[in-house]
C-alpha cells in the first residue's frame, strides 16, 4: 500500500517512483528487522536492567530538538538531524518509556496502590515527558502515551480512584492547551466540530479522505488506481494513507485489513496473559496498546469520527523511526511469548 500510495508522488517530486519505497526499506525496515531480531533473542528481562539508562537517553534526545540539532518542519521541531540520518525522537520515547514504567512498576506492586510512592511519581514522570512532547508540539504523542501509560497502571492493579485523579488533570491540561489563541489544537477541534464549514481550509485534508474513502465501494477501484492520492488528498503516504487503501481495496479490502491488526492486538493481549511475570505482562500491554490505539487514533482521524491528529498507521505509514521502534516492540513480545506459561 505505500508503494501504491507515494508512486505518483514520488515521480512528481523526484522523478523516481520508487524513492519513498526505496527510503522506507533503507531506513525503516533494515533498521528494524535489526530491531526486531536484537529484541527476539536478547532475553526481555535484560530490557528491565537497562530501563533507566533508555529512558534518560529518550529524555535527552528530546531535548536535543530544541539545539541545532532540531530538524523544524511543518511549525514543529520534532526532528534530530544528523546530517547523513534524522529520526524522530518520540518514537523512540515509546519504547523506552514503556519499558522502564513497566519495570518500575513491576519492581513495586504497592505504587498502584500508594500516594507518595506510586501516583505521585508516576504523574512528575508522566508530566515531565508530555511537557517535552507537547512544547514540540506533538501533542497526540503524548496522549498516546499518556492513555497507555495509564493502561499499564491499572493493569498493574492500580486504584480506579488514582486513574480518575490522572484523568482529571489531563482533562484540566487538554482544554487549557485547547484554549490557548491561535493554537492549533483549537481549529482542529472546531474543524472537527463543523467539518464543512472550511472545505477548501482546514477541513480539506479529511473532505477529501472522505471522498475517497467514499470511493471505494464494495471492492475498490483497484490496486494503484486512486485518482486523489496525488491531486487531492494531501498526505497521503502519512497519516491519509488508510484513505487510499480504502479507495483501492475498497469495504472488503479494508475490513480484511482492520481484521488483521484486531488479530495483532489479540495475539498480543494474550501473550500478555501467559507472560512468565509482571515486568513481561506490562510490556507486551504497554507495547500491544499503544500500537492498536494509535492504529485507532489515525483511522479514526482520518474518516472524521475524531479531530485531525497527525500521527502515522502503525506499520504502513511512511516513516524509518516508526517502522523501527514497532518491529522493535514486535521483537520483544516474540520473545517474552516464547517463556509464557
Amino acid at each position: 500500500m505505500l508503494t501504491s500510495a507515494s508512486s505518483d508522488l514520488a515521480k512528481r517530486d523526484f522523478n523516481d517512483s520508487t524513492y519513498y519505497l526505496v527510503h522506507q526499506l533503507e531506513n525503516g525496515l533494515s533498521l528494524g528487522l535489526i530491531g526486531f531480531f536484537i529484541g527476539y533473542f536478547v532475553y526481555y528481562r535484560m530490557w528491565e536492567k537497562y530501563s533507566l539508562i533508555l529512558l534518560a537517553g529518550a529524555i535527552i534526545l528530546l531535548l536535543a530538538v530544541f539545539t541545532s540539532l532540531g530538524l523544524t518542519e511543518k511549525g514543529g521541531n520534532r526532528w534530530i538531524d544528523l546530517g547523513f540520518f534524522s529520526f524522530q525522537p518520540g518514537e523512540f520515547l515509546k519504547l523506552a518509556f514503556f519499558t522502564y514504567l513497566a519495570a518500575w512498576i513491576s519492581k513495586g506492586q504497592e505504587r498502584g496502590k500508594s500516594f507518595w510512592g506510586g501516583l505521585f511519581p508516576f504523574a512528575i514522570l508522566l508530566g515531565i515527558v508530555g511537557l517535552l512532547l507537547i512544547l514540540q508540539p506533538a501533542t497526540t504523542t503524548a496522549g498516546l502515551i499518556f492513555l497507555t501509560s495509564l493502561i499499564i497502571y491499572f493493569t498493574s492493579g492500580a486504584r480506579i480512584k488514582f486513574i480518575a485523579v490522572l484523568l482529571l488533570i489531563a482533562s484540566i491540561g487538554l482544554v487549557g492547551l485547547i484554549s490557548l489563541k491561535d493554537g492549533y489544537r483549537g481549529d482542529r477541534l472546531r474543524t472537527f466540530m463543523n467539518q464543512k464549514s472550511d472545505l477548501q481550509g482546514k477541513g480539506y485534508q479529511v473532505d477529501q479522505a472522505k471522498t475517497a474513502i467514499g470511493s471505494g465501494g464494495l471492492w475498490g477501484v483497484g490496486f494503484g488506481k486512486s485518482t486523489t492520492k496525488l491531486h487531492y488528498l494531501p498526505e497521503p503516504i502519512g497519516d491519509s494513507i488508510f484513505a487510499v487503501i480504502a479507495e483501492e481495496l475498497g469495504f472488503i479490502g479494508t475490513t480484511t485489513f482492520l481484521l488483521f491488526f484486531l488479530a495483532f492486538v489479540w495475539r498480543g493481549l494474550k501473550i500478555a496473559r501467559a507472560a512468565p511475570d509482571m515486568f513481561g505482562r506490562l510490556l507486551v500491554t504497554s507495547f500491544i496498546s499503544v500500537i492498536g490505539l494509535q492504529a485507532f487514533v489515525n483511522i479514526a482521524a482520518i474518516s472524521g469520527i475524531i479531530p485531525m491528529t497527525g500521527v502515522p498507521l502503525p506499520f504502513i505509514s511512511y516513516g524509518g523511526t516508526a517502522l523501527a521502534v514497532f518491529l522493535t516492540m514486535g521483537g520483544i513480545i516474540a520473545n517474552i511469548s516464547k517463556y509464557r506459561r
